[in-house]
């Protein structure tokens, strides 16, 4: 019960009144907003066109144009860890994600499990009258619970979400994926051959999730968490090979990564510059290091091979 109980008990229930609101449903504010996240990985900001760049993104830059477009920001510029970021609201270390799940250790900044104190927005807003949905890549639990037998208490439906469709590691496949349907392993809904891209089939997904509530109640607001797959998984647009095909159409990542480079003065940014390489001055007061022998640091991911 969220509200202490306000009714009356006595012996005999003729002279007992109820209280329904200790068990009631939580309600949210009257006019309260529906929230989207949407999250892509490995995506420079420079590669849309919304900053000039060369990938058609014409929804994303109608949302930009009333909204607003971050030309400072902080990123993990890995995908668990940011992640992370997103979904509590605390640095990637106080969540236990220094780095991606697959290289997790043993130590506290750095398990692969986010500590179940550390709130995530899905569960805030639930316990608040949110419908939540998960949609598209997880990555936020250990690799040793990414199976059908573990407690399932690190994926979406332990954290919050009440519905969720998508794939718990780093990348699949975008036309043969590896599915998980509210902690069920599925199959694809039809062939490659059918037209299958998994894009396309998390985006009906996430419209099936919001339209199943508001059939129901059309003024509940909801909040959605979309993570698509492309680009982690290189290269992977539409079979069409039209120019609108998500993933940079047929330019392939090496081509368009290239040309990634637009007229950035508009947005009061340039290039680094000599300058702007030289150590701030509180740094240049630093004690020197003694040098250390080099070392290469390797990590082995399941899908990626070692890096």
């Amino acid at each position: 019960m969220n509200q202490p109980f306000k009714g009356t008990i006595n012996v005999d229930i003729r002279d007992s009144a109820p209280d329904w609101t200790p068990f009631e449903p939580p309600k949210a504010p009257d006019g309260a907003p529906s929230v989207v996240y949407i999250v892509l990985d490995d995506v420079g900001f420079s590669a849309m066109s919304g900053y000039g760049g060369p990938i058609e993104t014409p929804n994303i830059d109608r949302i930009a144009a009333d909204g607003i477009r971050y030309t400072q920001w902080h990123t993990t510029a890995l995908c668990s860890p940011t992640r992370s970021c997103l979904l509590t609201g605390r640095n990637h270390t106080r969540n236990s994600m220094a780095c991606i799940t697959e290289a997790a250790v043993g130590f506290p900044n750095a398990s692969g499990t986010i500590p179940p104190e550390n709130g995530m927005i899905s569960e805030i807003l639930g316990e608040r009258g949110w419908n939540t949905y998960m949609v598209g890549k997880w990555h936020l639990c250990p690799t040793v619970e990414m199976n059908v037998a573990s407690t399932r208490r690190n994926w979406p439906s332990g954290r919050g979400f009440e519905r969720w469709y998508g794939f718990l590691g780093a990348e699949t496949n975008q036309w043969y994926p590896d599915l998980v349907y509210d902690n069920h392993p599925v199959d694809q809904p039809k062939s490659p051959e059918e037209g299958y891209h998994l894009t396309s089939d998390l985006t009906d997904k996430a419209l099936e999730f919001i339209k199943d509530a508001k059939t129901v109640a059309p003024d509940k607001p909801f909040f959605l968490y979309y993570a698509p797959g492309p680009p982690t998984r290189r290269t992977t647009p539409r079979r069409s090979g039209s120019p609108s095909s998500p993933g940079g159409s047929t330019w392939g990542t090496r081509r368009c990564g290239n040309r990634r480079w637009p007229d950035r003065s508009r947005w009061g940014l340039s290039r680094p510059t000599p300058s702007s390489r030289q150590p701030t001055r509180s740094a240049r007061r630093r004690p020197a290091r003694a040098p250390r022998a080099s070392r290469s640091r390797r990590w082995t991911s399941p899908s990626r091979g070692t890096r």
